[in-house]
Formats: structure tokens, sequence, C-alpha cells
């Protein structure tokens, strides 16, 4: 995966991220090899919206905010998604942020992975 583009190696966590879990632009922009570069790990993500495969609500800001929601087609449709996998979401904020986080350096090898 080392030469695949940088938004491919983002889809390629995000579409890891379990069910009931969420994680942060910026964890997955560490994982990768690309430590300041959260923004561009939402760009990647507001570009993968279309994409059935790529669960982009899963991905939050690092106080696990809703920061994506304004490209869900709807303010409540990312909120909606969370809730439906068991994710609480308070005032656009994942709420017991800390249980439902999903840390790519913990749960995946990035050796193999990258």
């Amino acid at each position: 995966m080392a030469d695949d583009n940088f938004f491919e190696r983002v889809y390629a966590v995000a579409k890891l991220i379990p069910y009931g879990r969420v994680t942060s632009y910026g964890a997955i922009a560490k994982f990768i090899g690309a430590p300041k570069s959260a923004r561009m790990v939402g760009y990647a993500m507001n570009g993968s919206i279309s994409e059935h495969d790529i669960p982009a609500h899963r991905v939050v800001n690092r106080n696990g905010i809703l920061s994506g929601k304004s490209h869900f087609g709807g303010s409540r449709v990312m909120e909606q998604l969370l809730q439906s996998e068991g994710i609480s979401v308070e005032y656009d904020q994942v709420q017991d942020f800390e249980k439902v986080f999903w840390d790519p350096f913990i749960e995946l090898d990035r050796e193999t992975f990258l």
C-alpha cells in the first residue's frame, strides 16, 4: 500500500473502522504516516460521502465533534447514522468518546498495513 495515494490510504483505514466505533481525522493521519494532515483526512472523508463502502460518518474530530456533518446531505444524517450503530450523540458530539474511540495504531498492524 505504500505506493497508493493519500486518499486511498485514508479510505483503506476508514473501511476498517468497526460498526459502533469512531475514530478521528488525526488518528487516521498519524496512522498513515502524515501526522499533520488531519485536515486532509477531512477532505478525503468529504469526498467519500457518495462511496457506500466508506463509513465516513465514523470519523469525527479529536474531541468527538461531528465536524463533517454538513457533508452528509442533511444536518442530522451523520448523527442518525452513528445513533443507528448505538453511538450516543448530543449537541453534535459523541458521548463516551473514549469508550467508542477506535485507534488504528492499537487495532491495526501498521507494518503490514502500509
